[in-house]
């Protein structure tokens, strides 16, 4: 199996960091191009991250405790709410496991990462990663204390919940690897066909 694994270039393979050639000696075998897809994943978490963050601090600083403002008529408005539960404001008492789930999402992308060599899954982990990160910094430093952080939502469609910029992130990454899985592409890069 390690044999076939090698032949095909698998990146996990033993064969990944050097092979053998047919008299024995070593050859240096090409590298996956896994790096950059690396890079990619950081790069996407960093901006989802970035744009949740500084979106955040405006709207505590601009529209907290004031009127919501209409977007687009009675469809979609902009109105600041504190969250301290999960999704459509559900679990409220359970804060502080919302926060370690969060904690475990980043660990798990983030050893996921050595072993990503294509590009849509290091956007779509980028996505999540960097929305995880978004909502885990208000569960860390906004009131009422450490690790109990209420998230900060308001984009407010309407006949439905208010959400922020990281649950979009979110959303966005697991839709594109719901997609990527029915696809059969694998976070190493492998196609399967079932």
């Amino acid at each position: 199996m390690a044999e076939a694994e090698r032949i095909i270039g698998t990146p996990d393979s033993a064969g990944a960091d050097g092979s053998a050639a047919s008299d024995g000696t070593d050859v240096p075998a090409e590298r996956p191009r896994g790096g950059r897809r690396v890079v990619a994943l950081f790069v996407v978490a960093l901006l989802a991250y970035l744009l949740d963050l500084g979106s955040k601090i405006l709207v505590v600083e601009k529209l907290e405790g004031r009127e919501p403002i209409r977007v687009i008529g009675d469809l979609l408005r902009f109105d600041a709410i504190r969250n301290p539960g999960a999704a459509f404001g559900m679990g409220e008492a359970f804060t502080i496991i919302f926060t370690c789930i969060a904690a475990a999402v980043i660990v798990v992308i983030v050893r996921l990462a050595r072993k990503l060599y294509s590009l849509p899954w290091a956007i779509a982990l980028g996505l999540l990663l960097g929305g995880a990160l978004g909502n885990l910094t208000d569960r860390i430093f906004r009131s009422p204390g450490v690790f109990e952080g209420a998230v900060v939502d308001f984009i407010a469609p309407a006949h439905f919940a208010v959400f922020n910029l990281a649950d979009s992130a979110i959303v966005c990454g697991g839709i594109l690897i719901v997609i990527l899985s029915f696809r059969g592409l694998d976070p190493d890069g492998t196609v399967h066909k079932d």
